[in-house]
């Protein structure tokens, strides 16, 4: 038990850094208004955490920290000037609905931060996918004059990206302020596998089910860009890193958690195509509960059987042993 909480304090502190490094370039694009917000997100989060496990006659330990990972996830996919009540109310809605009513940190079936994303979409749409260009920064409480779509509504609606791969690296496009330096979350997906702190087999579903498709029904008429277009837009890479590849919520065994990432890549890729939906993966990530569960049951099974498997034959090998015994 000590050593399976020392992992998950491990996991937390690596999401956290690379979060962090997010964050830091989100500063460097659109100044101090991102820091407010992922302040406020985390001080939200963690005051519902305080609550929730007060409310349920528990005690709130280190543990229960890793409620600001989740906030900081969710800051980082918002615009960095949507309004601070909204971001307060989706991680309140994150920890009390999405993760506490469900189970709680021992039992978690949604990704909080999916779930706000969500919640959010369909309350607050318009002003969560209306962002500032790029090095345009706000003050804390200071209004911006111009709001732009970003980078993948074009791209979804027209299939152009009039951006160069260096800037596409670097994240210099509108989007959400923490899902387009591309080359961090390069780094930080390598980084979270080689120390198994997400899922391996999630991630490499997800990207290898988007490329895929990306490549053989493209959304433009080069395969090449359409793959490269596919992989950095739509928070796809981001959501690859820090939803589905939780290893919260994606199944144990990365046999099993290849498929779960490659179902969401491809059914988020096809309502992209089909409906130009922007940030759908968020969307498909949540709805694939289910598949998740299934998963999970199918584990717990193959692993009861494989321990009754044991008991039995550890059973009869001992039984041989004392007949052997008796017999000389």
């Amino acid at each position: 038990m000590l050593k399976k909480v020392r992992k998950e304090r491990h996991i937390w502190l690596d999401i956290m850094l690379t979060l962090l490094t997010l964050e830091l370039m989100s500063y460097f694009y659109y100044g101090i208004r991102s820091v407010v917000l992922a302040a406020i997100c985390i001080t939200a989060a963690s005051l519902a955490e305080i609550i929730s496990i007060r409310l349920m006659d528990r005690k709130f330990s280190a543990d229960d920290l890793t409620c600001t990972s989740d906030a900081l996830i969710i800051a980082l996919m918002f615009p960095a000037i949507i309004d601070y009540k909204i971001a307060a109310i989706a991680c309140i809605f994150a920890i009390v609905v999405a993760k506490n009513v469900f189970g709680g940190r021992i039992n978690m079936i949604f990704s909080p931060a999916a779930v706000a994303y969500v919640f959010v979409l369909t309350s607050w749409g318009r002003k969560l996918l209306q962002y500032t260009e790029p090095h345009v920064k706000t003050g804390i409480f200071e209004k911006p004059e111009v709001l732009v779509n970003s980078v993948s509504h074009t791209f979804n609606l027209t299939g152009t990206f009039k951006h160069s791969d260096f800037e596409i690296l670097l994240g210099n496009f509108s989007g959400p302020s923490g899902a387009v330096s591309i080359l961090l979350l390069a780094v930080a997906a390598v980084v979270l596998m080689f120390r198994r702190s997400i899922s391996v087999g999630a991630f490499l579903g997800t990207i290898l089910g988007t490329a895929f498709f990306a490549v053989f029904t493209p959304v433009i008429s080069s395969k090449s860009d359409s793959l490269k277009y596919s992989l950095v837009t739509n928070m796809v890479l981001f959501a690859a890193v820090y939803i589905v590849s939780d290893v919260r919520i994606a199944p144990k065994r990365d046999y099993y958690a290849f498929f779960y990432g490659l179902f969401i890549g491809v059914f988020s890729y096809v309502i992209v195509l089909t409906g130009a939906k922007e940030n759908a993966i968020v969307i498909v990530a949540v709805l694939f509960t289910p598949v998740t569960l299934g998963f999970k049951n199918l584990e717990k099974k193959i692993e009861n059987a494989t321990q009754e498997h044991q008991e039995e034959f550890i059973k009869s090998e001992r039984i041989n042993f004392e007949e052997d015994a008796l017999s000389e």
